[in-house]
């Protein structure tokens, strides 16, 4: 028996590409059974071949087995990003795959768009570690038009493209982005681009305070209040700029030297390659190229979640299969592997209590700082010098020493 929920939700996506399908291509007119499409063109495009498939969305079942690959496949792409990082202990995988239901649930059960942004995302950051940052870039962009929640990965994308190619070089990597946001749009941005861009892009949307898993704690009125909203993006636009400053950039030199072609910055910083050591880049415990890379694009989408204005249950999957990388990024004695799996466990018992309390909703948040915590004070940059390693044989000072 499928949940009451499935089908709403399902329904709601169908009816809402149903009318592109019959030739609607005024955006405004689109809409569901929950209300107006609020996502970008690329959600339509996806759902409407879902659509097609499903026999006009009456097979649920058919489309629960869709999203149940989708989901072996987003494991398999996850997998491969922590194997080349090379950071989380094997056993943590375990409660990866098998100890959430929830994620369960967004997947399988639910059936939401939320799953689909995050495998393309995640497709996109396996693309950036091979180096390809140009197909990463087009698939970066196409996760955002499915779903606008990958935006919290910007900061820390544009970050790794200035390092990379400096503001020069970073600037055709953006075009493409851009560009794929309206080739994607453009049916509609000819018909009525205001009303697809106040929809598709709505930043300043209201959220139902019944559905908050984060702040529950609140009155509503705190909660609904604009002031409160202003102070969160205060917030994660604060903490963007201290990481970006004191964890992400660990050169002695201003950070505004990112905007210079690599080759011309003193000293020059060396190729950003998955196959070699950026020392400038290391923490207390030294990262290669992959983890540095892994390392800003999940702090800044976590940053993001802690800052968000509200969390609805779906929301889980977003950061969900970055945890355990946030927890092990840093250097690790056996007697905190404890605590670190019961964070986790915390998390997902927040995140399962419906309706959100306001134990479980402050329990969250104590468990985001405990992870925020973590990351600034156990991933501080240390220089390291490029001295090479010392000869096996004595010198002549050394042989009179002896």
């Amino acid at each position: 028996r499928r949940p009451a929920d499935t089908e709403i939700d399902w329904q709601a996506y169908m009816q809402e590409v149903e009318g592109f399908a019959n030739g609607t291509l005024d955006y405004t007119q689109l809409k569901g059974d929950t209300g107006p499409l609020v996502y970008p063109a690329g959600f339509v495009y996806i759902f409407l071949g879902l659509y097609h498939a499903t026999g006009r969305g009456s097979d649920i079942r058919l489309a629960q087995y869709l999203f149940a690959g989708l989901y072996l496949l987003n494991l398999l792409l996850v997998f491969r990003i922590y194997c080349r990082t090379n950071k989380v202990p094997p056993y943590v995988f375990f409660f990866m795959c098998c100890a959430s239901y929830r994620i369960h649930s967004i997947f399988v059960l639910r059936l939401f768009n939320d799953p689909v942004a995050m495998a393309i995302l995640f497709l996109a950051i396996n693309l950036f570690l091979e180096e390809r940052w140009s197909w990463g870039c087009l698939l970066f962009s196409l996760a955002v038009s499915v779903k606008m929640n990958i935006l919290l990965f910007a900061p820390g994308l544009l970050f790794l493209l200035l390092h990379r190619f400096g503001l020069l070089g970073c600037i055709p990597k953006l075009c493409i982005c851009a560009l794929l946001q309206v080739v994607l749009g453009l049916p509609f941005l000819l018909v009525n681009p205001v009303g697809y861009l106040t929809r598709s892009f709505d930043l300043g949307r209201q959220f139902q305070f019944k559905w908050t898993v984060n702040w529950r704690f609140l009155p509503e009125e705190i909660f609904q209040n604009r002031v409160f909203h202003a102070a969160l993006l205060l917030a994660h636009l604060a903490g963007l700029g201290l990481f970006a400053l004191h964890r992400w950039h660990s050169s002695k030199e201003n950070i505004l030297t990112l905007l210079k072609d690599p080759a011309k910055r003193k000293p020059a910083s060396p190729r950003l390659t998955v196959n070699n050591i950026l020392w400038q880049a290391c923490c207390v415990c030294p990262l290669n190229a992959s983890a540095w890379i892994v390392f800003i694009l999940f702090s800044s989408n976590f940053l993001g979640v802690c800052c968000s204005r509200s969390l609805h249950y779906q929301f889980y999957v977003w950061y969900f299969h970055t945890l355990p990388y946030l927890l092990w990024c840093t250097p690790t004695t056996k007697l905190a592997h404890m605590p670190k799996v019961l964070l986790l466990g915390v998390i997902e018992l927040c995140w399962n209590t419906y309706p959100s309390t306001v134990c479980s909703s402050l329990s969250l948040h104590i468990c985001h700082g405990l992870i925020l915590l973590q990351l600034w004070y156990g991933t501080a940059p240390t220089p390291v010098s490029h001295t090479p390693p010392p000869s096996r044989k004595p010198t002549a000072m050394s042989r009179k020493a002896q």
